[in-house]
């Protein structure tokens, strides 16, 4: 290795800024990772839904904003262990790890 890549933080980008610093390269935008998050978001919808879509539970879930991101820059876990690459993230005390 030649050299050891470190991408400034910028803004409340941290899940990007992690990312690519644990994978030393430029491999996420916050456009890359918004969009994770909206298919997070749909696939959540989807499974709601499947309750009822006419269930109080299910409006009110709609009424709620984004647990997978905001306009702030923060992304959810779920994010970031980015199910593309077969990361998968486990509590610390998990009978898994």
């Amino acid at each position: 290795m030649d050299s050891i890549f470190h991408e400034k933080q910028e803004g409340s980008l941290c899940a990007q800024h992690c990312l690519n610093n644990l994978l030393q390269g430029e491999y996420f935008t916050p456009v890359d990772l918004s969009s994770i998050a909206h298919q997070l978001d749909e696939e959540e919808r989807m499974r709601m839904a499947e309750g009822g879509m006419a269930s109080e539970e299910y409006r009110t879930f709609l009424q709620q904003p984004s647990g997978n991101m905001d306009d702030s820059g923060f992304f959810s876990i779920q994010v970031i262990s980015l199910r593309i690459f077969c990361v998968r993230s486990s509590p610390v005390f998990s009978e898994i790890v």
